[in-house]
């Protein structure tokens, strides 16, 4: 079917936007009114440029306010009709968008209303024009497809049918099955939006919080089944009204609303049981590896070393360190000293049963593809990139060839075992984008979006994990501000967390993020664990969640320029991430911890370093610069800022 996007979806001129989704691969487009009245071309022009990029000009849209009205008022009407008419001429556009009537001077009279419609079609059909009748949500008094259908068919002219909004319909709960009621030659037009799931005023939340298909929480395959066995064949068009894209770049927007509409193909066949124009879906079963890019080399290799992984091998051609506990594997990559890189999750690997599958899946859904320098007998990987550009391969699950590739020793056995998740910070105007990827790319489902009380705001957040947990991702809303960083981080998942914990209190240096007591109290108050089991949570810096199916037992480490561990262990069938304890992580983050005088040679009693943010980005040890004094937990001289570390 015909693909089609409004341009009301994408920020930039007209020019601009035509343009774009020109690229993004779109057959068509639906011209928004303001986006013309604001074209400094004349709409011959416009139609000129539409057709040089092979886009057909769908709809013109919106006409308001027209049916039901007083006979005054239907003269004033037919006249802006008749203007719009000369002008979509013009324009080369064959049908217009008619919304339902929302003013309050709109009479709750069905007959007049076909008959005003039927008057309007007959003035449309002298121009070639037809019309799509459009039930807004908030409609005055047609807010249902199935009353907008019943007034189509009362006014019964060729030259009208109806336009079917998934947001309309699917706000109000109205059942979509009786679209199969309508003939599919009457159906003129099908707009689709995503939305979240959300409590508030319809038209506030039509005008602000649409997205693309598979962004939401709408059953758009549900909808869209029964429009198409009515035998509907027109185009399948995107109206989706949101503030972060239409300030988001206009090619990328009309990438990702393409990706949505492939995507919701693959959904929409798999409810009719038809073929799916992707390659088949190839599930990931577990994580490869996660690579750190930093040119604090020495300081992170600390860290890593703390928490038990021994560097195991170094790749035969490049930069890059492999460091293992179990089949939890870390690769490191130098980045030059004075590279302006902070330490940063640059690539994670999931592992693939069929790598070449994945890969040609994640292009056919217009993911990046990336070249990669591959020496004689090195393994080979395919790469995209992903939303916030973060590199993903796609490991063989079977055997992980990649290894081959480092003078690899056995790894050590640990309580850490594997990775249990990974946390992506993304820009606001990706972060949608990264959920539709990573949930038509891998196949992740994921779960609803939260939000954590943070010292200086909210921190958003979206988890999304495969079918038995084996592959799980938080993906973030990254703030803004010099005081933000865009964190990463990585879980581990420990077998024996106490333990872990108990090692770590006793090293030198310490490495861990301080846990406030007052949590502690709460914690008492929460959960009945015991006075034994109270005391060593408290003892260890240990934080505590629970649901039905199990428990979750998790601790932080300081941060290394953009990125942070995070030790975890589920007992039982825990599937969350603890996001109860998030706003405490965050504060913890956040706080800037004293430390009583000290003698000269502290090391911590020195000016800041050069590094973002005051932070010291040498190699003169491991863990934070604050801890380095044998002082008390993460202590920070006063002269640093209060931002997170």
């Amino acid at each position: 079917m015909r693909k089609s996007i409004a341009t009301v979806c994408v920020g930039g001129s007209l020019t601009e936007k035509l343009e774009a989704v020109a690229r993004a691969g779109f057959d068509g487009v639906e011209i928004f009114e303001n986006d013309l009245l604001g074209c400094p071309l004349p709409p011959e022009r416009v139609r000129e440029r539409a057709e040089s990029l092979g886009l057909r000009i769908e709809l013109y849209q919106p006409f308001r306010d027209f049916e039901a009205v007083a006979p005054d008022r239907l003269a004033d009407n037919l006249r802006r009709a008749e203007h719009k008419f000369r002008m979509m001429e013009r324009l080369g556009a064959g049908m217009m968008l008619v919304c339902s009537n929302v003013s309050p001077l709109a009479v709750d009279d069905d007959a007049l209303a076909a008959e005003q419609l039927r008057l309007l079609a007959e003035r449309a059909a002298d121009h070639g024009i037809r019309l799509a009748y459009e039930p807004l949500a908030w409609g005055r008094h047609v807010d249902t497809y199935a009353r907008a259908w019943r007034i189509v068919r009362m006014a019964g002219h060729p030259n009208l049918g109806i336009c079917l909004d998934s947001f309309h319909i699917l706000s109000r709960g109205s059942d979509p099955a009786g679209i199969e009621a309508i003939p599919g030659d009457k159906i003129f037009f099908v707009q689709l939006a995503d939305a979240p799931l959300l409590a508030m005023d319809v038209l506030h939340w039509s005008r602000h919080y649409r997205c693309f298909p598979g962004q939401g929480g709408f059953d758009l395959a549900g909808l869209l089944a029964p429009v198409l066995r009515t035998g509907y064949a027109g185009p399948l068009s995107l109206e989706v009204f949101n503030d972060s894209l239409r300030q988001a770049d206009t090619g990328r927007t009309a990438v990702d609303a393409m990706r949505s509409l492939i995507a919701l193909e693959e959904s929409v066949a798999q409810v009719l049981g038809t073929a799916s124009p992707l390659p088949r879906p190839v599930r990931p079963d577990g994580f490869a590896f996660a690579e750190l890019a930093t040119r604090d080399h020495k300081r992170l290799g600390g860290l890593l070393g703390a928490l038990g992984f021994a560097r195991t091998g170094q790749h035969e051609t490049k930069p890059v360190e492999l460091w293992e506990q179990g089949r939890a594997r870390i690769l490191l990559s130098r980045v030059h000293p004075d590279s302006p890189t902070d330490t940063s999750l640059v690539a994670i690997g999931v592992e693939s049963p069929d790598p070449a599958l994945s890969a040609e899946r994640a292009r056919a859904l217009l993911s990046p593809a990336l070249s990669r320098h591959r020496a004689p007998g090195s393994a080979r990987l395919d790469a995209v990139a992903t939303p916030d550009g973060t590199e993903l391969f796609f490991c063989d699950s079977g055997h992980p060839h990649w290894r081959e590739d480092f003078d690899a020793v056995t790894p050590p056995e640990g309580h850490i075992g594997g990775i249990d998740h990974v946390a992506l910070s993304h820009p606001w105007d990706r972060f949608d984008e990264a959920a539709l990827f990573y949930r038509s790319v891998l196949g992740l489902r994921p779960y609803e979006s939260v939000e954590a009380a943070d010292p200086y705001g909210l921190l958003r957040s979206r988890a999304m994990s495969n079918a038995d947990g084996t592959v799980r991702l938080t993906l973030t809303l990254a703030r803004v501000g010099p005081q933000y960083p865009a964190e990463q981080h990585i879980a581990l998942a420990d077998a024996d967390i106490v333990a872990t914990a108990r090692r770590l209190r006793a090293l030198p240096e310490n490495v861990l993020l301080p846990v406030p007591g007052n949590y502690y109290d709460d914690l008492r108050a929460r959960f009945d664990l015991g006075e034994e089991r109270h005391r060593e949570l408290r003892e260890l810096g240990l934080m505590y969640d629970r649901d039905e199916d199990g428990e979750f037992l998790h601790l932080c480490t300081v941060t290394v320029g953009r990125v942070f561990f995070e030790i975890v262990q589920r007992v039982g069938g825990y599937r969350g991430f603890g996001t109860a304890n998030t706003p405490v992580r965050l504060a913890a983050q956040h706080t800037p911890h004293r430390c009583p005088p000290r003698p000269r040679t502290c090391v911590a009693s020195r000016p800041p370093g050069p590094g973002a943010g005051g932070r010291d980005t040498g190699s003169r040890g491991a863990g934070p610069r604050a801890a380095r004094c044998g002082h008390r937990r993460s202590c920070r001289p006063r002269s640093w800022p209060a931002g997170p570390r």
